[in-house]
């Protein structure tokens, strides 16, 4: 029996750890990444980048363009202050004065200007002639010139920036914000189709690979994102595939030894206790029929789990009033079990493993809880309340396990196989099994519990999908 147990145990081990390594994917798949908006995550990094791009290309063209108008404002000034010198070495000459102001030929020219910038004056005192550029308090650039004179004046000129070249300048930048928008938006869009691409194609990966967990065999994730493209996901769900394939071998290979050895040992189990009843009346003859009666069950309960993990089983279907039905087995069960129905409905579901699924929860409920036992009955959904200790916290995150029988709040005995029974056997029913503990209204997590509750959920319409079959009607019960 000890190699049935490890073999069953090592084998829900493979199954953790086939459940562990899959969960484990989708939630990388499918968390922070995927639900925080992978599409736009890329979009706005696209936007950023074209945006910081399109921004220093503005202030290099800006500037580029600011440089060369400065440059050909100057060249031109220095021109200017050229003919001016020429103009004013001709009017000395015919007037001998240096009045020209009634010229126009000479408009912004000053001899002596005071307003003339120290730069520039430093470099006409040292006989040079010399432009020079100066903020103006407006924002527009003051463009001057200036030549030294023979009798030791200076001739300036005083200018600014066109209006042309300011106009000129104005609408580069507006052509470069219009252009940097564009940028920008153009950035997004793309980021925004890209990343939905990637988004859509990691969406289905992880439902697929979401399936498998589960334990859906004939699912591929390869096959479920599809498309043309082949980059990173497609190594990802290649990946994953060969995982799931060569983990599901090993889980198969292992459920079909555990299945075979607990088959070969239903006969010696049957002996023995046949045997054992042959025992003369006495203690010893009851340790042995006790023991004898453990290890059959014990047999009979590995070989149901191993039929329910090969999912091959199929539900016997039959419509039945479930109050009623529920009632009368409570009763044959245990008359002192608290039984109530609070609304009567029609189901369309299997009797037998039903049945099954109520008795484990109510013999979990007594082995492990303390009384009063109740259960409820309201529509397609049957809650099952003990007063105990409550289920363990493990089996409340992970669900039933095979050969762990709870914390050690709980009495500690069975083999951990009822509630994994009746998990299975709902899992073919098409029903959703799920447990939790009661506390006061309010109370804290480390506050403990008042009592267990495992509530099971029977479908809407029959469980079709998982292969079953229906049956004649149920005959009426004396």
């Amino acid at each position: 029996m000890r190699g049935i147990t490890r073999l069953a145990a090592g084998r829900g081990g493979v199954r953790a750890r086939l459940g562990g390594r899959l969960d484990a994917g989708v939630a990388r798949l499918g968390d922070s990444g995927l639900r925080t908006g992978l599409r736009w995550k890329l979009s706005a990094a696209i936007a950023l980048v074209g945006a910081l791009v399109a921004v220093a290309l503005s202030l290099v063209v800006h500037n580029a363009a600011r440089v060369s108008m400065l440059d050909n404002a100057r060249n031109l000034a220095d021109e200017r202050i050229q003919i001016a010198q020429r103009d004013l070495a001709d009017v000395q000459i015919a007037q001998h004065t240096f009045d020209l102001s009634n010229r126009a030929n000479f408009a912004n020219v000053k001899i002596d200007d005071p307003n003339l910038p120290a730069e520039l004056r430093a470099k006409v005192d040292a006989g040079r002639r010399a432009t020079y550029v100066a903020d103006s308090p407006g924002g527009t650039p003051d463009i001057w010139a200036a030549v030294p004179l023979a009798d030791g004046h200076v001739l300036s000129l005083h200018t600014g920036l066109t209006e042309r070249s300011t106009d000129i300048l104005n609408d580069l930048d507006q052509a470069l914000v219009i252009g940097s928008i564009a940028v920008v938006l153009g950035g997004s869009a793309l980021g925004v189709l890209i990343g939905g691409q990637l988004s859509g194609r990691l969406r289905k990966a992880a439902a697929a690979a979401n399936r498998v967990a589960k334990g859906e065999t004939d699912v591929r994730v390869r096959e479920a994102i599809g498309g043309v493209v082949r980059d990173e996901t497609d190594d990802l769900a290649r990946a994953v595939d060969a995982m799931a394939d060569a983990l599901r071998q090993r889980l198969e290979a292992e459920r079909r030894v555990t299945a075979d050895i607990a088959h070969e040992l239903r006969t010696p189990v049957t002996g023995l206790l046949t045997a054992a009843e042959l025992l003369p009346p006495g203690r010893p003859t009851e340790l042995v029929l006790d023991r004898a009666k453990a290890m059959r069950t014990l047999v009979e309960d590995v070989l149901e789990v191993a039929r329910l993990d090969g999912a091959s089983e199929r539900a016997e279907l039959q419509d039945i009033m479930l109050g009623e039905f529920v009632a009368r087995r409570v009763a044959a069960k245990d008359p002192d079990i608290l039984m109530r129905v609070v609304h009567e409905s029609e189901v369309t579901t299997d009797p037998r493993r039903l049945e099954r699924v109520l008795f484990n929860l109510l013999a979990n409920a007594a082995r492990h809880g303390r009384p009063p036992v109740e259960v409820t009955v309201e529509g397609r959904v049957i809650r099952v309340r003990d007063h105990g200790p409550g289920f363990p916290e493990d089996l409340l995150a992970e669900g039933p396990s095979r050969f762990r029988t709870g914390s050690k709040d709980r009495a500690g005995r069975g083999h951990g196989l009822g509630l994994t029974i009746a998990a299975g056997q709902a899992r073919v029913l098409g029903a959703r099994l799920t447990f939790r503990n009661v506390r006061p209204p309010g109370a804290p997590e480390h506050v403990p519990a008042e009592g267990a509750v495992a509530v099971l959920w029977l479908p809407e319409h029959a469980p079709t999908n998982t292969g079953s079959y229906p049956m004649l009607p149920l005959p009426s019960e004396g």
